[in-house]
């Protein structure tokens, strides 16, 4: 039974590599969650207060149903949605099949959770909407933000670019949503870490995305904090962690790498070269973790 004194959220992609820490982060903090995944979360525990249910979310009928609470015990909205599922990446499939699953499903999510009258969104953008890789054609300045045209660069990459502009006029349509897209970087768990010290050997190996990462715990909390955000409208942000995946410096980096690209700030030692100013600032982010604990 669901403690019904409690913020609901409904949470797509629960069983992924960053959704099963957001399950358990969101758990932690005094959520009720309805898990919604092809297959049961690992993090999932039976006196958990949360309800698990099989979807396909390209299904607009299975979607509505859900976000509506016709899966679970509680009836009435949630408090909030977060949209995580998808192909999670480019080159895992073909590009049709990505665009299908991917577009069909976020379309999905975002029409059932207006429906149902859903005044919160979270989603999973991505980083790559920043021109990643960056193996053929150099960013345009570091550190990357918010502030310049999206540049997707595949199949995969493009779908967000769509979603951002979805959620800009679902806000439009209607002025009192709250959507937050988050650009996450490459999410990262702890036994993941054991690999970091071997970049060091080449630099070029992880210039595809200016050697960011993302801890899925610091994933997990840029999500919560993005579920507390009260302003109306949408608002993306780069979600990375505070440094590198390098133990050279971030301007040693820059110069050896790219060194016609104007790095527009003096640098911190391993500061991350995709800014996380704008999601400090307005969701109050702040890394909790790094690699450099682990290893």
């Amino acid at each position: 039974m669901t403690d019904q004194t409690k913020p609901r959220v409904a949470l797509t992609g629960a069983a992924g590599k960053l959704g099963r820490v957001v399950l358990r982060d969101l758990l932690d903090h005094g959520w009720s969650v309805l898990a919604l995944d092809q297959v049961r979360p690992s993090t999932l525990r039976e006196d958990d207060d949360a309800q698990f249910a099989r979807i396909d979310l390209t299904d607009h009928g299975q979607v509505v149903e859900a976000i509506a609470g016709r899966t679970d015990e509680r009836p009435g909205p949630f408090d909030g949605v977060v949209h995580l599922a998808a192909v999670p990446a480019p080159g895992l499939t073909s590009n049709s099949a990505t665009f299908r699953n991917n577009s069909a499903a976020t379309w999905n999510v975002f029409d059932a959770a207006r429906a149902a009258g859903v005044r919160n969104v979270v989603w999973a953008s991505s980083e790559t909407l920043l021109g990643l890789p960056f193996d053929s054609a150099p960013p345009p300045y570091a550190p990357l933000d918010e502030e310049y045209r999206v540049r997707p660069e595949s199949t995969y990459s493009l779908v967000k670019a769509l979603e951002e502009e979805m959620a800009h006029h679902f806000c439009r349509w209607q002025p009192e949503l709250t959507m937050t897209g988050l650009r996450f970087s490459n999410v990262m768990h702890v036994e993941d870490y054991a690999a970091f010290p071997s970049f060091d050997a080449d630099p070029h190996l992880r210039r595809w995305n200016l050697w960011g990462y993302i801890d899925a715990r610091d994933g997990a909390q840029a999500v919560r904090r993005s579920l507390q955000r009260t302003g109306p409208g949408v608002e993306v942000f780069v979600i990375a962690n505070a440094d590198t995946v390098m133990s050279r410096s971030s301007a040693e980096l820059m110069a050896q790498v790219y060194p016609d690209v104007e790095v527009r700030r003096e640098l911190g030692e391993h500061e991350t070269l995709l800014s996380i100013d704008k999601a400090r600032r307005l969701l109050g982010y702040e890394p909790q973790h790094s690699w450099r604990d682990h290893v």
